[in-house]
């Protein structure tokens, strides 16, 4: 098996065919399915459904396909880190729903500036599917919040560092938030994300039953119903960055004040590392005094 047949492959599933596969490989199609035969026999699988035109792939079929993607994008990974040359090509990146979210595109620009020749293709999800699609080197790095499920060959590196506060508007606010908890309307952010998850744990902590008039999966959203006058919320320190946000009181949220973790992971040696660590720095450099700047000369850059 080399790095030819496994070109052609994919060139058969990207263009329909083994003749269109043909063109784009410049081999001739006898030669593409000698390539195709020597594959099959040295794997011991049938690639092809040849009865059918085109021919389609069979189970194991699609299981090389994958393997022969991941293969071909670790050796131009490999070709790049050898050569020094680490600005060409697309970076697929990853990112979870964040309220953090917002500063990708400014920092994708100045990427962009820095690296003119490349490419940066995004993509929002869970965090368990970026933990995997990053495992498996379809992602070359991700955005998630601290995460107690990355696996060991995944290195995180927090980029942000952040408080959370309680927000209300001047005619509810008071300085002590806990009493604001207790006895005013409030509107609660109920998602599947570790931030969610942080805020309960520490109302739990604190003993405080809020009273609850809304449940919002966005802190956007969250914003703009404190904003108006519905109740108090809590959120994190960039959510206060939102136009509506600019005339809420805020106070300290937990005792001590609790802060949230995001930050980039990728794979342990990866041949994009440069690229990612520069990347981490932009970002940390957008979320100003809350960014957390990566220490290079530790291992696991914390």
């Amino acid at each position: 098996m080399d790095t030819r047949q496994l070109r052609t492959l994919l060139a058969i599933v990207q263009h329909g065919g083994f003749a269109k596969a043909a063109e784009v490989v410049h081999i001739t199609p006898s030669a593409v399915s000698q390539q195709i035969q020597a594959l099959e026999k040295e794997l011991n699988v049938r690639l092809f459904e040849r009865s059918c035109r085109p021919p389609s792939l069979t189970p194991q079929g699609l299981q090389v396909v994958e393997m022969a993607t991941n293969i071909l994008r670790m050796v131009t990974e490999t070709r790049t880190d050898l050569s020094g040359n680490q600005v060409n090509g697309t970076l697929f990146l990853g990112s979870v729903r964040t309220s953090a979210l917002g500063v990708l595109p400014r920092a994708i620009m100045k990427m962009r500036t820095k690296y003119p020749q490349l490419k940066i293709n995004l993509r929002v999800g869970n965090s368990s599917s970026l933990i995997a699609e990053v495992a498996a080197g379809r992602l070359d790095a991700a955005v998630v919040a601290e995460n107690m499920s990355i696996p060991q060959l995944i290195r995180w590196s927090p980029f942000l560092r952040e408080p959370l506060w309680v927000v209300a508007p001047k005619d509810l606010a008071s300085d002590d938030p806990v009493a604001m908890l207790k006895t005013l309307p409030f509107v609660r952010f109920q998602s599947p994300v570790p931030l969610a998850g942080l805020i309960d744990t520490e109302l739990a902590r604190l003993q405080i039953a809020t009273q609850d008039i809304a449940e919002m999966d966005s802190i956007a959203s969250i914003i703009n119903c404190v904003a108006e006058g519905m109740g108090i919320s809590i959120v994190p320190d960039i959510a206060l960055r939102e136009p509506e946000a600019e005339n809420l009181i805020y106070r300290p949220f937990g005792q001590p004040q609790v802060y949230r973790q995001i930050g980039l992971i990728e794979r342990i040696n990866s041949g994009r590392a440069a690229v990612i660590n520069h990347f981490h720095g932009i970002l940390a450099e957008i979320c100003g005094e809350h960014g957390v700047v990566r220490d290079a000369t530790s291992e696991g850059y914390l």
